[in-house]
């Protein structure tokens, strides 16, 4: 069975930074296009970065030129950076592979104070 665990958020100031991580377990990672979500109460979860196979990357519109999607195939773990934090940014974080059916982990909380 597969697991996430996302770490790495926390409280930052508006145009701070923050890198998230989310290790997995249970499957080597190399195969599987994977992404980082972001989710506010009330809302749908919403897929903000993806990275495929390759290490090509891919983002929404408001993340672009201030998040970087990374991953280490050997760590089986995937990365966000996240610079110049807005307070529309804050929300919990969850990984996962958007072709496969895993179960989300528990996400990290960014809260980001203006």
């Amino acid at each position: 069975q597969v697991h996430l665990v996302e770490s790495g958020g926390g409280v930052v100031q508006s145009g701070g930074s923050l890198r998230l991580s989310c290790t997995v377990s249970g499957t080597w990672i190399t195969i599987y296009r994977m992404a980082w979500y972001r989710q506010t109460p009330g809302k749908f979860r919403d897929l903000i970065a993806s990275i495929d196979t390759s290490g090509r990357p891919n983002y929404i519109d408001p993340v672009k030129e201030r998040f970087t999607i990374t991953r280490d195939n050997d760590k089986r773990t995937i990365y966000l950076q996240m610079n110049n934090l807005k307070p529309d940014d804050m929300a919990t974080y969850f990984c996962n592979a958007p072709d496969e059916s895993w179960s989300w982990g528990p996400g990290t909380q960014v809260t980001v104070s203006s």
